[in-house]
């Protein structure tokens, strides 16, 4: 235990000129040492596993006598539990290095856990860390956070792609999603100081100045559809085939529902007594919850079928579990049409506003989107529920007329 020494005042610690260690009390082992050039500087001396150690404290007058008594007294309360300030404080600043020192790739997976609890869809995450790792990482990845420029984001979205062309002309979707993903883990590394000045991968007074329009280089691109005047005609084909994807399939025309709503229709969604389908928000693309009116048409496909022990699923594949995303397409191309089980909304919406009078925002809320702006949604409180039930027993009758062909 170092010899206990008068508590000095500020003013007397001031004072203290002469080169050597100036042991100023308050803290066993609290001295200023004054070196021969002049400068002066904080040192806390204590016995470390049997061995003496004097540990800096920092200079002075940057760091106050007050202060130093504060810090002194936090690693002595360290040494006191067993623990070693100097091992801790280098952990600290390789840390700190190692922060500082953060690879884009690092970086973009420290902002998705960031913000993993956040996303209401467990597949947000799959989507970031895929397109990343295909068209980021490969690039830019054991690149210096604080490095990446404009010119490696310009890279990354003119990478070109075999055969079709820049990435951002050929697969513009997915170019405009990955630089908006970028841009918010440059602001993130920003946020944790690991970069600082613009934001390279900004749009607006930026890479706007480099890279076309996304809206002038690529065309929507529409799912193909069956013809509204070729509907019962399909239909009366579709009911002839067997198998559970067909009547998955048919379910879906009759509801306007998404492939992945129905195939991952449960019994428990579904009452039969009211007519109604449940889609929880959490199967919904909008991550909204859903109410579809059933239509006697709807209520006899699902009255027909059988439950399977083992499973609530009301469409599931024959080995168990949800039938794949390409099931129902594959039964499409077997029945040769050229059509996508999607492009069936499209016909609902077709006929809805060709050959019906409903209101168009009864048509859209049946298709699940979203009606109006964000003024009139927070005044919008139902969903129109019985106006589209009599507009789903108008499209079951539709789909479901006898044809004289």
């Amino acid at each position: 235990m170092p010899k206990k020494a008068r508590e000095l005042s500020a003013l007397e610690t001031k004072r203290l000129i002469m080169p050597g260690m100036h042991f100023v009390g308050g803290v066993p082992g609290l001295a200023l040492q004054v070196l021969p050039s002049g400068g002066r500087t904080w040192i806390l001396r204590a016995t470390i596993s049997g061995r003496r150690r004097d540990m800096g404290l920092g200079g002075y007058p940057e760091v106050t006598l007050a202060r130093a008594r504060e810090k002194a007294a936090l690693y002595r309360d360290q040494i006191r539990d067993g623990r070693s300030p100097l091992a801790e404080a280098h952990a600290a600043r390789s840390a700190l290095r190692a922060l500082v020192s953060m690879t884009f790739q690092q970086a973009s997976e420290n902002f998705i856990e960031s913000q993993r609890a956040s996303w209401s869809n467990s597949k947000h995450a799959e989507q970031w860390q895929n397109t990343l790792q295909k068209y980021a990482h490969p690039l830019i990845g054991d690149i210096n956070v604080a490095h990446v420029s404009v010119a490696h984001v310009i890279k990354i979205l003119e990478q070109p792609i075999v055969e079709e062309g820049k990435f951002w002309e050929v697969r513009t979707v997915t170019a405009v999603r990955l630089r908006g993903r970028i841009e918010k883990i440059l602001d993130w590394a920003k946020g944790r100081g690991l970069r600082s000045g613009d934001n390279p991968a900004a749009w607006r007074g930026n890479l706007e100045a480099q890279l076309p329009k996304a809206s002038k280089v690529t065309k929507v691109k529409h799912h193909p559809a069956v013809r509204l005047d070729d509907v019962a005609a399909f239909m009366e084909k579709l009911r002839l085939q067997k198998g559970i994807a067909a009547k998955a399939l048919e379910f879906a025309i009759l509801t306007a529902a998404r492939s992945g709503e129905v195939r991952g229709a449960t019994w428990s969604e579904v009452d039969m007594r009211s007519g109604l389908w449940l889609i929880p928000s959490m199967r919904m693309k909008a991550g909204k919850e859903h109410r579809v009116p059933l239509s006697d048409h709807a209520l006899r496909l699902l009255t027909g079928l059988t439950r399977i022990e083992g499973t609530d699923l009301i469409f599931p594949a024959p080995r168990g579990g949800m039938l794949s995303d390409m099931t129902l397409s594959a039964l499409m191309r077997r029945m040769n049409r050229p059509e996508v089980p999607h492009g069936f909304r499209s016909t609902f919406r077709d006929w809805a506003a060709e050959l019906t009078n409903y209101p168009r925002d009864i048509a859209e809320m049946a298709l699940a989107h979203s009606v109006g702006n964000a003024v009139e949604a927070a005044y919008r409180r139902g969903d129109m529920l019985e106006k589209r039930r009599m507009m789903m027993a108008d499209w079951g009758n539709f789909t479901s007329q006898t044809t004289t062909a």
